[in-house]
């Protein structure tokens, strides 16, 4: 068996018996490319012998003889006592090891590069003729993509792009989509716009950053796609160069961001399930789609990639929280289909109020959708509370002080009755909601409801909508926490916001 070998181990080795040999034979060949052919025959040497050795009435802790079956047959006991010294003694510093090292090196680069490049794409002369039909689905998926609430920045022209998004990686700005050759998409053909949308890569080849909702965009339909490049390639061209971008390091690099897709970016279009009717299909699409509901409603991970585990569990945005969009109908304060589909279309809405903060945009958009968008919207998001399971928190309570709701109901009575009291007249002429039962002061925290209070429900120009001016510099932090004690205990008195001070403090310290 052995005699061929010339080592000074054979004796020892054959005194173990053939059997022992053949197992060693069989098993280390799978492992005999960790260190390299140079060394397979001391690696056989080696390993045989210590089975030799195990198989005596004494083995190894944790060495069995089922294990020569396995998969990986090397016992830890075993791996330490042979392998480990004469690797560590003599392999790591054999011209084998460092050629393996050199060898792993250059096809680790040549692997990184090929995962960072992208070829550009050529451009083309921006094309004018599109149908009509075409067109007008198009401007449909633009707004259910709400594509003008990033790309547009107040006071700026439509889909020019400069809004600042801030992210935990630093600020980011939204690009301009409009035809213009220079500064926008004027020069890319329908594969370079399809590439950018399902994969992050811009015509020229460099990398998207995932605040573009690439991740989801890449599950719509092609017709859809084609249909959005009609429409943006038939607007105004508005020369709008791009400011540039205050990404912290490491991300300021944008060939990194290959790795990030290697991680996250999956997924296909979305097919429909035969078992679901028609608009619970389409709510679907739209919500994983076009109109990424998971990248505000889900919570993401450290680097900034949504927990797929935790599907629309709630998130935060812009330092509002995103509210869980799952079991909405199992709630203390429950949604009905017709408060959803008003909420969602930007309507006040008798006990949930009407959408603030970042939603407000969004929902303006899907009001200028069909209302059989919303709709579908609405059945989808409702059937929700079959597949998962969601648990209400509350913060921490506190006992609330009596004075603090003295001074809470004079404030309300001063600042808020006139828009929001029972019998306002604010309530019958523009719809204003009442406050006890609005989801803002239902929620486990107070924040977006001091929020609210803070910034307001502004003005959108040529937009339907209450109005609500901001009281950030009319009520100090002390006249903020008494209002929003009193109103809180007014909608849940067994459950009173905690920490009312701290919460006003950040929030204000956010707003700076």
């Amino acid at each position: 068996m052995c005699q061929g070998y010339g080592h000074p181990w054979e004796a020892r080795i054959r005194t173990a018996g053939n059997a022992v040999m053949r197992r060693a034979q069989r098993c280390c060949w799978r492992n005999a490319l960790l260190r390299g052919p140079v060394i397979l025959r001391r690696w056989r040497l080696l390993y045989a012998l210590a089975l030799a050795q195990t198989s005596a009435s004494a083995p190894f802790p944790g060495c069995y003889k089922e294990r020569f079956h396995d998969p990986d047959p090397i016992c830890p006991a075993v791996y330490r006592r042979v392998f480990l010294p004469t690797m560590n003694s003599q392999f790591l510093k054999s011209k084998t090891f460092w050629s393996c090292v050199a060898v792993l090196a250059a096809v680790g680069l040549v692997g990184a590069f090929v995962l960072m490049w992208r070829p550009s794409i050529a451009p083309i002369e921006r094309p004018t003729v599109f149908d009509a039909g075409q067109l007008q689905r198009g401007a449909r998926v633009v707004e259910a993509g709400d594509c003008a609430v990033c790309h547009t920045r107040p006071g700026g022209e439509y889909l020019a792009g400069g809004l600042p998004l801030v992210t935990p990686f630093g600020t980011l700005y939204s690009t301009n989509i409009t035809p213009d050759p220079q500064t926008g998409i004027g020069e890319w053909s329908l594969p370079a716009f399809d590439r950018a949308m399902r994969q992050g890569i811009a015509r020229d080849g460099h990398f998207l950053y995932p605040a573009f909702p690439y991740v989801h965009y890449r599950r719509m339909s092609a017709a859809d796609i084609a249909d959005a490049y009609a429409y943006l390639m038939s607007g105004p061209a508005v020369h709008a160069p791009a400011e540039q971008n205050q990404m912290n390091f490491p991300m300021n690099i944008r060939p990194l961001v290959s790795f990030w897709n290697l991680l996250f970016l999956h997924g296909e279009p979305l097919t429909p399930m035969a078992e679901r009717s028609e608009a619970w299909n389409r709510g679907r699409y739209l919500v994983d789609g076009p109109g990424h509901c998971a990248g505000c409603h889900s919570p993401l991970n450290l680097i900034g990639a949504e927990k797929s585990s935790e599907y629309l569990q709630g998130g935060s945005v812009d330092g509002w929280n995103a509210p869980a969009l799952i079991g909405m109908g199992q709630r203390a304060n429950p949604w009905s289909r017709e408060q959803l589909v008003g909420y969602l279309r930007a309507e006040v809405v008798d006990g949930h109020g009407t959408p603030a903060g970042p939603m407000r945009p969004v929902s303006l958009s899907l009001a200028r959708l069909p209302a059989g968008e919303a709709e579908a919207i609405a059945e989808y998001l409702l059937s929700l509370e079959n597949q998962h399971s969601v648990t209400e928190t509350t913060a921490t309570t506190q006992p609330a002080n009596p004075a603090d709701h003295t001074s809470g109901a004079l404030l309300f009575s001063s600042a808020c009755a006139g828009c929001h009291a029972p019998a306002a007249p604010m309530r019958e002429i523009d719809g204003r909601p009442g406050l006890q039962n609005t989801s803002a002061l239902q929620a486990a925290s107070s924040r977006n409801f001091l929020k609210t209070v803070l910034e307001g429900v502004p003005a959108i120009p040529g937009s339907p909508g209450p109005v609500m001016p901001p009281f950030a510099a009319s009520l100090d932090n002390a006249q903020l926490g008494a209002l929003a004690a009193y109103l809180r205990q007014q909608a849940r008195p067994d459950q009173p916001w905690a920490d009312l001070s701290s919460t006003i403090e950040a929030l204000r310290q956010e707003t700076k």
